[in-house]
């Protein structure tokens, strides 16, 4: 029994060479198009005035949220540039962006599939529980393998990592619709495709911007893991603080980090749930017409 040995590394890694030599044209455009996607918003966010960007962020705080959350975003962005952090931050908040955006647009329509048909659930289950389990720091090897150094595969690991909780919220999401909501559509002559778009992604929508809240903290997370292949950002900052022990650039990065993290969370938490939120700009827009509709009826 000691001398068993079952070869799987070495049979992945003759898989790896196969896909390397034979679909190398098809990594070559998703590095192309990474690229491309990366760079037009990194340029886009970095070279704004710092305070532009700052007051759009504070904004959107405001839009969605509380004044208190725009006036916290003013104060906590404001710090990120007096810590000399600020490009730093912003090529992370463009990764961030594109991988959620990217792993978004895979996971809807497979929590949709997987929440629509019982087999592809059976199939898309085993793969994500793989996906979840796996080390993130075991997604950077094939990534680096087939895109190199760079921002890229630090992207792709992205993607991959955040990933599974999108497919997960959409899937119980579309599935906790009460079934009775579904038969009423039905029993009108609804299409499947007019009860979807009509009756279950509405209702299932504070679910889904659940599981998008958790595709953009893992991606954040993951992030911050791809510096160690060459992705600019906060992330690169805490690789080099760690191998030269600098507690000081090790701190600041840190900071940005959880800056950026408990904004995001806080921006996609109110886009799920805008009722909860009556401090916002939305909500007192609303009551505003509200009233007017009020006056003009009486």
């Amino acid at each position: 029994m000691e001398n068993i040995r079952i070869p799987i590394g070495a049979w992945v890694d003759t898989a790896f060479d196969w896909l390397k030599e034979n679909v190398a044209w098809f990594f070559d455009a998703v590095t192309w198009l990474f690229n491309f996607l990366i760079e037009i918003l990194t340029d886009v966010l970095v070279d704004l005035h710092p305070l532009v960007i700052i007051l759009l962020l504070a904004l959107i705080g405001w839009v969605l949220r509380s004044w208190q959350m725009a006036l916290g975003t003013v104060i906590t962005m404001f710090f990120i540039m007096t810590m000399d952090q600020w490009v730093a931050s912003m090529q992370t908040l463009a990764l961030v962006l594109i991988a959620a955006v990217i792993a978004v647009i895979i996971a809807v329509p497979l929590g949709i599939l997987a929440a629509r048909n019982d087999a592809a659930s059976t199939v898309i289950k085993p793969v994500l529980d793989f996906m979840q389990t796996m080390p993130s720091f075991v997604y950077l090897i094939p990534a680096v393998t087939f895109f190199g150094i760079g921002v890229v595969p630090g992207l792709v690991a992205t993607v991959i990592f955040a990933l599974p909780p999108g497919v997960r919220f959409t899937e119980l999401g579309i599935r906790g619709v009460d079934s009775e909501t579904v038969e009423a559509g039905q029993s009108f002559g609804a299409t499947p495709g007019q009860i979807l778009r009509g009756v279950q992604l509405p209702l299932a929508t504070p679910t889904i911007m659940a599981g998008i809240n958790q595709v953009i903290m893992l991606a954040l997370a993951m992030a911050v893991i791809a510096g160690m292949v060459g992705a600019d950002g906060l992330g690169k900052n805490v690789v080099e603080a760690i191998a030269t022990q600098n507690l000081p650039l090790g701190v600041e990065a840190g900071l940005g980090v959880v800056i950026i993290a408990v904004y995001l969370d806080r921006v996609t938490a109110a886009l799920g749930n805008a009722k909860d939120y009556p401090q916002s700009l939305i909500a007192g827009m609303r009551r505003r017409n509200a009233k007017k509709k009020a006056a003009a009826a009486a």
